[in-house]
């Protein structure tokens, strides 16, 4: 294995592991909330919001993102190619997540 390909897996699968980390925290409603609805929000909004499924919504988004950095870092150390898709895939699925998530806590603050 090449060193640079190497140095470049190991620097993926770190910022896999620091995303993993983040969404803990998100998912354990501790930390800043890291959701645009929220750093959106003027201050009386963000005290009067419920942020459960706002830590929510964004500790799955960040696991997510974790896997796909997990993938990229598998990708580049055995040279797989059919993991682009299975990468694509899941980034796709995370647009999804998000849009008809977002729909959903709208729906409920209503």
């Amino acid at each position: 294995m090449n060193t640079v390909v190497l140095v470049l897996a190991i620097i993926l699968f770190a910022i896999a592991a620091a995303a993993f980390v983040i969404s803990i925290f998100q998912f354990a409603g501790k930390g800043f909330l890291l959701n645009n609805a929220y750093l959106y929000a003027t201050k009386s909004e963000r005290e009067q919001m419920n942020k459960r499924p706002y830590y929510l919504q964004s500790g799955v988004i960040i696991a997510m993102v974790g896997i796909v950095f997990v993938l990229l870092g598998i990708e580049v150390a055995t040279q797989l190619s059919w993991m682009s898709y299975l990468i694509v895939t899941i980034i796709a699925l995370m647009l999804v997540f998000t849009l008809v998530s977002s729909i959903v806590i709208n729906n409920r603050k209503k």
